[in-house]
């Protein structure tokens, strides 16, 4: 049975950069927030996101404004928990479907930026942390996505420290350098290989 491998780290923590990495070495890479932004512009899913919020959360285009939303979830843990109700059980469903398309393969990589916030890690075989130190994060999601330092602390904040996410994860990687970075990626790949 092909077996779920846990990608997984903060903002910041480059776990996009790994994930194009191993999916390079033609190995299945789900990229779960890719697939949320996807199944949040279907209409039905559109229709309950909006219902969360007294005010308009759409462009003028109608697709959904995530700047908008995200500003008005990531101080309102209520709100966010709402969110997430309605668009995970969505993700999950789509992910359960693409393993079975993928099932010729020994193991796939789920990328997932909140794996142990939503409780993805019960689901997975192996778990993989990305991390970087927090400055270094803040730098790289400030250059990457146009946000100030606050925006990415509060996103910080929402997400379960390091620490703790150490102690759930069975490889930990520190990504300061990549080179060393993909090194160490393709040690763990050999082990996943006979795993």
């Amino acid at each position: 049975m092909t077996k779920i491998i846990g990608l997984t780290g903060g903002i910041g923590s480059g776990k996009s950069t790994v994930a194009n990495y191993i999916a390079s070495k033609g190995i299945p890479v789900y990229i779960a927030d890719e697939e949320a932004k996807k199944i949040m512009e279907r209409e039905d899913v559109k229709q309950k996101i909006q219902n969360l919020f007294d005010q308009s959360v759409f462009n003028s285009d109608n697709s959904l404004n995530r700047k908008k939303i995200a500003e008005l979830v990531f101080n309102h843990p209520e709100k966010l928990k709402k969110l997430n109700s309605i668009v995970h059980p969505e993700v999950q469903l789509h992910f359960k479907n693409w393993v079975k398309e993928h099932g010729n393969f020994p193991y796939i990589i789920k990328e997932v930026a909140i794996l142990f916030e939503t409780g993805g890690n019960k689901y997975c075989d192996k778990i993989i942390l990305i991390t970087a130190p927090e400055e270094l994060r803040i730098e790289r999601a400030m250059k990457r996505d146009n946000l100030t330092k606050n925006e990415i602390l509060v996103r910080i904040n929402n997400q379960l420290p390091d620490s703790k996410k150490k102690k759930l994860s069975d490889f930990v990687v520190e990504n300061i350098d990549l080179n060393k970075t993909f090194l160490k990626i393709d040690e763990i790949l050999k082990i996943l290989a006979k795993i």
